[in-house]
């Protein structure tokens, strides 16, 4: 096994402080490795970085079409949203098309990340519900998955019709068999694969072709980067700052992917100690490499050789990419 590979330093003045370590992989159409940084063949959980590999069977069974599905629900079925009215009003209509409500959901309530939403919640006593938890959207695709099915409830148990059509897709994308699967946040099986194989089917996304499945799902990310996290986050600022040509998605634990139609490319990235400042860092970098991603940017240096300041605002380090990244 090849060891993990620098991915991003902490300078503190003329000091080397701290370092982020991690893997990453560049794949072209054909799945062949075009760069690579540490282990291709490591083992991770991508998190919610396959939130659009379990999209894909609400689109390929039909029931996204059957169901009048817009670019709006599929960006928000790719999401990790913070919470905000953006998201939550439109997965609430979403469940009334159903025909269900907030007790349909199996994710759990979770307080919104986003500070105006958070905010009304406390000021009127109120408790979160599942709709406001980041994954409310993928949840909102699960049911819709379900009801086309004919299938039960549970639809988070690993042996439900659900699941294990995003099993299926999950290793026909990637091109390998999963070892296993953990627990997400949200409750929902989330498979193991290689960093190879996720880095091979954000690449098979990039190349699809229009009307695909997979390219109807990275059209609807670029077209609503506020729906894929919101204001303030790495996904959201970064598709922006690429005017729309690149879909990115974050995961849990600083996992990162890229899909970017115009190179026919995928990026894979984890960084091993699960921080997302190195994470964020790092994808900037490899953007900027591959040529997507102005080094100029704000929503770029916000990330990457960006200052890190103390409490009265005076700058004291700063984060940038490892040697060999750039």
């Amino acid at each position: 096994m090849t060891s993990s590979h620098a991915m991003a330093e902490i300078w503190r003045g003329p000091f080397l402080e701290s370092q982020h370590f991690g893997h990453a992989v560049v794949c072209d159409e054909t799945g062949q490795i075009v760069q690579a940084w540490g282990d291709p063949d490591a083992i991770v959980l991508p998190r919610s970085s396959s939130k659009m590999i379990q999209a894909l069977p609400l689109l390929t069974s039909g029931a996204a079409d059957a169901h009048g599905l817009g670019t709006q629900q599929l960006a928000l079925a790719c999401a990790s949203h913070q919470g905000a009215a953006i998201h939550t009003d439109p997965v609430r209509d979403w469940l009334d098309t159903l025909g269900l409500d907030d007790a349909a959901f199996r994710c759990g309530p979770q307080e919104p990340s986003d500070r105006e939403a958070r905010n009304a919640l406390i000021k009127s006593d109120a408790s979160p519900c599942q709709i406001h938890n980041n994954c409310s959207g993928k949840h909102a695709g699960f049911l819709t998955l379900a009801r086309h099915l004919g299938a039960g409830p549970e639809y988070i148990d690993v042996t439900h019709p659900v699941q294990q059509a995003c099993l299926t897709a999950f290793e026909e994308i990637t091109q390998t068999t999963s070892p296993g699967f953990g627990i997400d946040g949200c409750s929902a099986p989330n498979h193991a694969t290689t960093l190879h194989g996720m880095a091979r089917a954000m690449a098979t996304f990039a190349a699809a072709p229009q009307g695909s499945a997979e390219a109807r799902l990275h059209q609807a990310m670029r077209l609503h980067p506020e729906l894929v996290a919101g204001e303030g986050r790495a996904c959201t600022e970064l598709m922006r700052a690429m005017d729309g040509r690149v879909a990115i998605k974050t995961g849990a634990e600083a996992f990162f992917v890229a899909i970017i139609p115009e190179l026919k490319m995928g990026v894979a990235l984890k960084i091993t100690d699960g921080t997302t400042r190195a994470a964020e860092c790092a994808i900037s970098a490899i953007l900027v490499r591959l040529g997507v991603l102005d080094a100029q940017h704000p929503a770029t240096q916000k990330r990457m050789n960006a200052p890190i300041r103390n409490w009265v605002g005076t700058q004291t380090g700063m984060i940038k990419p490892a040697a060999g990244l750039l």
